[in-house]
């Protein structure tokens, strides 16, 4: 049953990679903070982002038969109220991604772990949450980042990348879940074999550097303290003893990325000032 769900996947997203081959597109507006790199997709964005839904769903079912999904009803509603502050600001770099399909969940796990799939699907571990005695500021800028990579839709842009290496590895709903750090406690059927698989590879530099960027103004937009960002690279410094936590591990390091963040923390600071100033 498994190996024909991944076969009817591969000639979906097959067929998706030959109408859309070498489509040059921008995702996003540039935002105030100027994010204006065209992107080259090879996949259908609406197959990738239903192959994310299904991960996600299988994801959050594992989780539930675990017991380790939502548990605390009081950090639920904390994560999920930053993100009911952060989904409608998305507009200001594509109009569409309000009305997104979004879910949000917590996941019990000591992993200093969040992501968000395709079409925002959202998850956030309580080991984030607890170890770093995260402010919901610095909540803000975590979920503004990996909101971020789904805006730009950089798990599409490295599907397209890893399919003309191998298509067969860029193919297939569990590909999508493996990618996003699951928990390795979660997600068996997601991600089982494909954990090597060229879709895998991290994300460059420069797609973290995105990420960052808008994820700083999402925050701010918000009306969450954009200078949160340094805070909470502090305490990922100290817990990591200088290197960051697995759902960092690709990033840059902690010194060049904060560097960056002050320059656009300020850069947004305007806007911050904005949203507190609004009823």
């Amino acid at each position: 049953m498994r190996f024909c769900f991944f076969q009817r996947g591969v000639l979906a997203l097959l067929a998706a990679v030959l109408v859309t081959a070498c489509a040059a597109t921008r995702t996003t507006g540039g935002g105030t903070v100027g994010v204006d790199r065209d992107q080259t997709m090879l996949l259908s964005s609406t197959e990738v982002d239903r192959s994310a839904a299904k991960a996600y769903q299988q994801t959050m079912r594992e989780a539930q038969s675990k017991k380790l999904l939502n548990r605390d009803p009081a950090q639920l509603a904390r994560v999920r109220g930053v993100a009911r502050r952060l989904i409608p600001v998305t507009a200001a770099f594509r109009s569409d991604a309000p009305g997104w399909q979004w879910e949000v969940n917590v996941v019990s796990s000591k992993e200093l772990n969040a992501w968000c799939m395709p079409g925002g699907k959202v998850a956030v571990y309580t080991g984030l949450l607890e170890q770093l005695e995260i402010t919901d500021d610095e909540l803000a800028a975590v979920m503004g980042h990996e909101i971020a990579h789904a805006l730009r839709e950089h798990g599409r842009e490295k599907a397209g990348q890893a399919a003309g290496l191998n298509v067969a590895a860029a193919l297939g709903g569990a590909l999508i879940g493996a990618y996003f750090g699951i928990d390795s406690g979660l997600g068996q059927g997601v991600i089982g074999s494909v954990g090597d698989l060229a879709f895998m590879r991290p994300n460059s530099r420069e797609m973290e550097q995105e990420a960052d960027r808008i994820g700083i103004e999402l925050a701010a937009r918000a009306g969450y303290d954009p200078q949160a960002t340094i805070s909470l690279w502090e305490k990922m410094s100290r817990v990591g003893g200088g290197q960051p936590p697995q759902w960092l591990s690709t990033h840059p390091s902690h010194q060049s990325r904060i560097a960056d963040l002050r320059v656009y923390a300020q850069r947004v600071q305007p806007l911050y000032v904005a949203a507190r100033r609004s009823p």
